[in-house]
């Protein structure tokens, strides 16, 4: 009997902001599928860093920002999505991406959560669509 292969799909921020902002029209119902298809099939990954730029972004920077309590109860959710923090090497491995990719150093950071937590793909809009990088192949959505 042979075992399933389940493909771990690590979410950037703004996957996770879309698919909880009233004002993003057709991006949050395709954010919102998405995540939905992760939860049921139990592949989604996140990072503390994506909860806390979702945080940031969801209270501040949206057009009608959630109130305190709902961002709250999303981060409970979405935290059970974290495999594993950051260290020192994590950071180290980050600047790396950086240097070989040119994407900032908070992308690069999101880079090297998705392959320290094992995902084979990362879902971002911020990064190029179908680019493979440390063993990750980079999906956008909403192309």
């Amino acid at each position: 009997m042979s075992v399933k292969h389940r493909s771990l799909a690590f979410i950037d921020t703004n996957i996770l902001l879309y698919a909880h902002d009233c004002d993003a029209g057709p991006k949050r119902v395709v954010a919102a599928q998405l995540l939905a298809t992760l939860w049921e099939e139990r592949r989604g990954i996140v990072s503390p860093q994506v909860l806390q730029e979702f945080l940031v972004n969801a209270l501040r920077k949206l057009k009608t920002p959630l109130n305190l309590a709902q961002a709250r109860d999303i981060v409970r959710s979405y935290g059970l999505w974290v495999t594993r923090d950051a260290s020192v090497a994590h950071i180290l491995r980050g600047l790396e991406l950086m240097e070989l990719t040119g994407y900032s150093f908070w992308d690069s950071q999101i880079i090297a959560s998705a392959e320290a937590a094992g995902a084979e793909s990362l879902y971002s809009e911020d990064m190029q669509d179908g680019q493979s990088i440390a063993g990750l192949i980079i999906r956008n959505p909403f192309n």
